[in-house]
């Protein structure tokens, strides 16, 4: 029995030299929308109540993004062959990690600014978890039923209209000229010290606003690359 497995061993590595294993890409890729899934959950908690160890949960989910995504890549790049076109593995490794980074960078921006999550906010980050969970669900759908996963893709790329919404709401509430210009009258002396405060506390909270519309943004662009590879693969 010992004499057969080294000849096992020798054919086993002839083999594998003319005829490499594909590598799972399916369950790669799979893993990198389980961390950004799991970092969304951590930002809608962060969001809904300012909770510092969401914000940092949220950053542990990035480090360990950026882990798998340069693992992914280096595997990419080595592989002999990959079970669907190359481009579109690349580009749909990168989309899911340019979520998660936007994910971070939106904690740093309300630690930086000083800014309290608003509602407007957390239902950003609910219209963000609702397309993120499309992406999770339509990768993992790929490798048995592909077909399934266009309406995923669908649904990923709606969430970034949704959030667009939100977004727009957000802006017509904050600048909302009126209600300014009356709670300043109403102040007096105070008024031009508290004007300047309530303008810059205004670009702070536009910034954020528009920072999680940019992550949406990413959602969608996923969403887009998910619906590529469906569309080449049946």
């Amino acid at each position: 029995m010992n004499d057969k497995t080294p000849k096992r061993s020798a054919l086993a590595r002839v083999l594998n030299r003319f005829f490499p294993q594909v590598p799972d890409f399916y369950g790669l890729i799979d893993e990198q929308c389980d961390i950004a899934m799991e970092a969304v959950e951590w930002l809608e908690k962060y969001l809904q109540d300012g909770d510092a160890e969401a914000a940092v949960k949220v950053r542990e989910c990035e480090h360990r993004g950026d882990t798998v995504k340069a693992r992914n890549l280096d595997i990419l790049n080595r592989s002999f062959s990959t079970p669907y076109d190359r481009e579109d593995i690349y580009r749909a490794i990168v989309t899911i990690d340019q979520f998660i980074n936007y994910a971070k960078s939106t904690v740093r921006e309300l630690e930086a600014l000083q800014v309290t999550p608003d509602r407007f906010m957390h239902e950003m980050a609910e219209c963000l978890h609702g397309g993120v969970e499309a992406l999770q669900r339509g990768y993992r759908r790929l490798a048995k039923e592909p077909l399934a996963a266009e309406t995923d893709a669908q649904i990923a790329r709606k969430s970034e209209r949704q959030t667009e919404k939100v977004y727009r709401a957000a802006l017509a509430s904050l600048f909302d000229v009126e209600e300014f210009v009356e709670t300043l009258e109403s102040e007096g002396p105070k008024a031009t010290r508290d004007a300047l405060l309530a303008v810059v506390n205004m670009f702070k909270h536009r910034e954020v606003y528009r920072h999680l519309s940019n992550a949406a943004d990413r959602v969608a662009e996923a969403g887009n690359q998910l619906h590529d590879i469906v569309v080449k693969i049946t």
